[in-house]
C-alpha cells in the first residue's frame, strides 16, 4: 500500500503554468509506477500522465502531450506534474495514484492507491 498526498493546485489563467506535487510513502513505493489522473464535473476520471517506478519511462494522454511533464524524485519520494500552456478544459480535480505495476499505464483499474485529489481551475 502506498500513501499519497497532493499539493500545488489552485487558480491559474489560461496560458499559465502550475506544478502539482505528490508526496508518496509506503513499502512498495519504489516498485510502483505513479500517475496523475483528473476528473472534471460530469466526466469520467482520465489518466493524464504516468512515470515508471524507475523514473525512466513516461506516458501521456494525447491532449496534454507537449504541455505537461511528469517526473519523480525517488530520493525524496516525490512525484511532480509540471503543467504549461493551461487551458480551461484542463480544469478538474487532479489525483495522484500508485500502480500495482512498475511500468506505465493510464487506466484507473491498474492503480490501487489514490490521493484525495486537488482542485485545478483554469479561468480568466
Amino acid at each position: 500500500q502506498v500513501q499519497l498526498v497532493e499539493s500545488g493546485g489552485g487558480l491559474v489563467q489560461p496560458g499559465g503554468s502550475l506544478t502539482l506535487s505528490c508526496a508518496a510513502s509506503g513499502p512498495t513505493l519504489h516498485y510502483s509506477a505513479i500517475a496523475w489522473f483528473r476528473q472534471a464535473p460530469g466526466k469520467e476520471r482520465e489518466g493524464v500522465a504516468c512515470v515508471s517506478a524507475s523514473g525512466s519511462f513516461t506516458k501521456y494522454e494525447d491532449s496534454v502531450k507537449g504541455r505537461f511533464t511528469i517526473s519523480r524524485d525517488n530520493t525524496r519520494n516525490m512525484v511532480y506534474l509540471q503543467m504549461n500552456s493551461l487551458k480551461p478544459e484542463d480544469t478538474a480535480v487532479y489525483y495522484c495514484a500508485a500502480s500495482y505495476y512498475s511500468d506505465t499505464f493510464l487506466e484507473a483499474r491498474d492503480f490501487g492507491s489514490w490521493g484525495q485529489g486537488i482542485q485545478v481551475t483554469v479561468s480568466s
